[in-house]
């Protein structure tokens, strides 16, 4: 209180100067029509930019939750997708009854740590063996490809992004369905390679790259990237392609876990007639 009272009587004169202009423009406001209505004008536009500064910095703080909520939808369409299930035909007595069951399911993620210019890269996502996440399991983005999990424990998981050198992954030519390995040796996170295309199938600048689906962890059809230049390497019969990602490493945000609810009886399958082949 003391200090209180010292500051009116330092201030006094300030003090008592704002309370008279105060009650003047009150005795202005009562008294004139005119000026009542510019007063009441200048303080709805105040009013009105304030409130509009408020809902703008509420909207920003709000976009984080309505990103992850957009995330989890599209996961949820993704696994509605015709390309997420199996189809089942069974004849009987001339009676056809098609089962589709469903062999991919997806779990949005978010990407809390990413390099991209090292010749080994890894990435870290928030979800881990809580939320179901194994070891091989694929990670799309919203663009394409981007890896597999390597790593993992209880919420978070790690994952050998497209951009590291011991990478390697089915693709195909989506024009002529020709196989191929995507692999990366390093340099540029903005390109890849694509080797063991045969030079018998001809190629175009901006050729579309897909996943194959043949390596039991990425869907068939999910982007890769598109053909920048090639080369015929001299007495292989291949073609040695650079590829354009489809996946922008260098802004990489929002991510999707792939679950094939079959990858473990093929690769048990596969286990099987291998050991039964040798």
């Amino acid at each position: 209180m003391q200090k209180l009272g010292e500051f009116i009587r330092r201030h006094s004169n300030t003090l008592a100067f704002v309370l008279l202009e105060i009650i003047a423009i009150l005795l202005i406001a009562q008294n004139t029509f005119y000026q009542r209505s510019r007063i009441i004008s200048v303080g709805n536009r105040i009013a009105g930019t304030w409130h509009k500064g408020v809902s703008s910095v509420m909207d920003y703080f709000g976009l984080k939750a309505e990103n992850e909520h957009l995330a989890a939808e599209n996961a949820e369409l993704r696994a509605k997708m015709a390309s997420s299930y199996i189809s089942y035909s069974d004849s009987v007595f001339q009676v056809n009854d098609t089962v589709y069951k469903q062999r991919y399911s997806y779990t949005d993620a978010q990407v809390i740590k990413n390099s991209y210019n090292q010749a080994k890269n890894y990435m870290m996502i928030n979800k881990g063996a809580a939320q179901g996440v194994n070891v091989d399991m694929a990670v799309i983005s919203p663009q394409g490809i981007v890896g597999v999990v390597v790593n993992r424990t209880k919420n978070f998981s790690t994952v050998m992004p497209v951009l590291h050198t011991d990478s390697r992954h089915s693709v195909k030519l989506k024009r002529t369905n020709s196989t191929g390995s995507l692999i990366w040796e390093g340099g540029d996170y903005r390109y890849a390679t694509l080797v063991d295309i045969p030079t018998t199938y001809p190629l175009y600048k901006n050729d579309t790259i897909v996943t194959s689906g043949l390596a039991n962890d990425f869907p068939e059809g999910i982007a890769v990237g598109y053909i920048e230049d090639f080369t015929s390497v001299q007495g292989s019969g291949f073609y040695k392609i650079r590829i354009r990602l489809a996946t922008d490493f260098n802004n990489l945000n929002h991510v999707y876990i792939v679950d094939n609810h079959f990858k473990a009886e093929q690769d048990s399958l596969m286990k099987i007639t291998e050991a039964e082949d040798e």
